[in-house]
């Protein structure tokens, strides 16, 4: 087992429970009816030679496909911004990617053009094999904000929908898995955890883009 495996800090924090795909006999944690599997951003723009690309974003894929069959209940996120979104450098004269800029909502990290709408970047990766999965939703698709979180866009009160739906599915319990654990995966699953759902990342099905030493921001968080 790695060494954040099962690491969990007070549920009075906005903290998260960490475990490894290895350690998962080891945790004893039996998938149920309330739990769902949660696959955030598994996308083209993502794997290697996409235009915002994450180390090792296209390992995640045969993981990610085994542990989804653990599970009845399966969620995919996209990424699905506009061509001219705020997010993307190229939309702020003088500025590069990973630059800042502050924008009405707080500090914004400019990224690459990347997952724009019904491009073949925004698809997902090829070889992600979940046929069962029940909901695929789509976030950032409102230019003037963005949206890391799978419930909650960057503006920290506009809702995706994605909390009341599992709510109303009766799904109690969230495993996270996807790109980029310090962004996407960290923010989702810690908005999971301040709507009421237990949150679990599961490490080794992960990758980050670790920009400005956001990766070991994500795990002190």
């Amino acid at each position: 087992m790695k060494r954040r495996d099962l690491l969990g800090f007070a549920a009075g924090l906005s903290a998260l429970s960490l475990m490894s795909a290895r350690g998962w006999t080891a945790a004893k944690l039996g998938v149920g009816e309330s739990d769902v599997f949660v696959v955030v951003d598994v996308q083209n723009c993502f794997a290697p030679g996409g235009s915002l690309a994450v180390k090792g974003g296209d390992e995640i894929v045969p993981l990610v496909n085994r542990l989804a069959r653990r599970f009845r209940h399966v969620v995919l996120t996209q990424d699905w911004h506009t061509p001219d979104h705020v997010s993307f450098a190229s939309q702020h004269p003088g500025k590069k990617p990973f630059d800042t800029v502050a924008l009405d909502y707080g500090t914004q990290v400019l990224w690459p053009d990347h997952c724009v709408q019904g491009t073949v970047g925004a698809g997902l990766q090829k070889g992600l094999d979940i046929p069962h999965a029940e909901l695929i939703l789509r976030k950032g698709n409102r230019r003037e904000v963005d949206s890391y979180s799978a419930f909650v866009e960057a503006d920290g009160k506009t809702q995706t929908g994605l909390g009341g739906y599992l709510r109303q599915r009766g799904l109690k319990r969230a495993f996270f898995a996807g790109l980029a654990t310090d962004f996407c995966v960290a923010w989702s699953a810690l908005d999971a955890r301040r709507q009421g759902f237990e949150a679990l990342v599961i490490e080794d099905a992960c990758r980050g883009i670790d920009t400005q030493g956001s990766l070991a921001k994500a795990w002190r968080t």
